[in-house]
């Protein structure tokens, strides 16, 4: 993000022609296995473990960590990395306190000091040490992770959204082709992809029972999230790293960091993705000094190449309305609720075409994990999640570059994006490129003005 009138510091010239739309969209389905490339990451040690190390030791970190434990397979937590301590430590406490142990009776979390790693490049040493890597870092540290996740061979487990910029998605994607010919494994934590309700609904749509979509709506408006006071003496990076939800390098915006999950339903159920989108935003309610540089809410018209407009909505106002779902129309009937215990396909009669109940087991968030980890165990190559991902990712990217300069923007000049929003330098006493003002206010984007492509 930057306003016209810094629009000289940055270089627009595109990228190469291997990123335009045309090559970008193409092969949505999941990339063939009939490939003589090698495969990697399927050898463990004697007693078949498969060693997993956690980069980033957050919420979601140690969620994603518990599950990778809760699978059948012989797993073993062996590795931390986080930027910081106390936050590792916390994670080594949670994921110790329940005492699992492996079928030899030793302890399922296996991590001594010198595998605990802190620091901006604590991840490559924990990296080198498992054969499975979960990276829950914040969104903005996602490229060069799982970069280096490919480059040493590991299979993946990521927590979305995958960047917070076009730059970011560019590198993703060129890690995702490297991550398919060597056969790696790589899961995203889509959760919506792994639910049976989802699942089976979806794959209905697509096979034509509900005729051709041709609208739809797709919503996370909901109370919002937390904040940590600044501190005294705290250095700006490490002000803008435990409040990572509110600034754009590291988070990517709202309609990024949760409302890709209902972006990506859309682009699943219309089996492609936006060519172009416009729409509105700003700062209505959370508009002080600890909300950052994100919008308060955002409200995009994402258009298909076959002329369909999926609207998107997201907010965070407290006291409000609360709706975290998508609605489709199409020519023979509609659907909406699939997130529900009970969801069907409904025909513009009244009679449902499909239904759903859910079941006891129906957890996606332990699903995807029991399917990646079962797959690593058998050696088998069967999920490359990061192409889809990432393009999802751009997908909300692009709804955030349209509400931000009210524009309209198309998916070609928004994927080849120079805006790099990424610091030049991380270190605890380095500057983010996004700093705050003498009354301590950071920069907001204004409709008209803000220059986002």
């Amino acid at each position: 993000m930057t306003n016209e009138s810094n629009q000289d510091r940055r270089n627009f010239l595109k990228t190469s022609g291997l990123l335009t739309g045309g090559a970008i969209l193409g092969s949505l389905p999941f990339a063939s296995q009939a490939s003589n490339q090698p495969s990697y990451g399927y050898h463990f040690s004697a007693n078949d473990t498969i060693k997993v190390a956690l980069i980033g030791c957050g919420g979601r970190g140690k969620g994603a960590a518990q599950q990778a434990l809760s699978t059948k397979q012989n797993i073993k937590i062996v590795a931390l990395a986080d930027a910081y301590r106390d936050r590792l430590d916390d994670a080594y406490k949670v994921l110790t306190e329940r005492g699992l142990k492996a079928a030899d009776g030793s302890p399922k979390v296996d991590i001594p000091e010198d595998h605990k790693f802190v620091g901006f490049d604590a991840y490559k040493q924990a990296i080198a040490l498992a054969d499975v890597v979960i990276l829950a870092s914040p969104p903005g540290f996602r490229p060069s992770h799982f970069e280096e996740a490919v480059r040493q061979n590991k299979h993946v487990f990521m927590e979305k959204p995958v960047a917070t910029d076009a730059p970011g998605i560019r590198r993703v994607l060129a890690a995702a082709e490297e991550a398919k010919k060597k056969k790696l494994n790589v899961v995203a934590g889509l959760q919506r992809r792994y639910q049976p309700s989802y699942r089976e609904m979806v794959k209905r749509i697509q096979d034509g029972a509900l005729g051709d979509i041709v609208g739809g709506q797709v919503y996370w408006v909901s109370g919002g999230v937390w904040h940590k006071p600044r501190q005294a003496n705290q250095t700006e990076m490490d002000y803008q790293m435990r409040n990572w939800y509110y600034f754009n390098w590291l988070c990517g915006d709202h309609i990024t960091e949760q409302h890709v999950h209902n972006i990506d339903v859309a682009n699943w159920v219309k089996n492609s993705y936006p060519v172009s989108c416009q729409g509105t935003g700003g700062r209505q309610v959370r508009n002080g000094k600890d909300d950052g540089e994100i919008f308060d809410h955002h409200i995009v018209d994402f258009v298909y190449a076959d002329g369909t407009t999926i609207n998107s909505q997201c907010r965070h106002y407290e006291g409000t309305y609360s709706r975290v779902d998508e609605m489709f129309l199409g020519t023979k009937g509609k659907v909406e609720g699939m997130e529900k215990k009970s969801s069907a396909l409904m025909g513009y009669n009244g009679q449902p075409i499909f239904s759903y109940t859910a079941k006891p087991t129906d957890n996606p968030y332990q699903i995807e994990h029991d399917e990646l980890f079962a797959a690593i165990a058998k050696g088998e190559y069967k999920f490359a999640d990061a192409e889809r991902t990432a393009k999802s990712t751009m997908t909300s990217i692009m709804g955030r570059m349209a509400t931000y300069s009210g524009k309209m923007v198309k998916w070609d000049e928004a994927l080849n994006s120079q805006i790099d929003l990424f610091p030049d330098k991380l270190a605890w006493d380095a500057m983010p490129k996004s700093l705050p003002d003498k009354d301590g206010f950071y920069p907001i984007a204004i409709p008209g003005k803000t220059i986002t492509v």
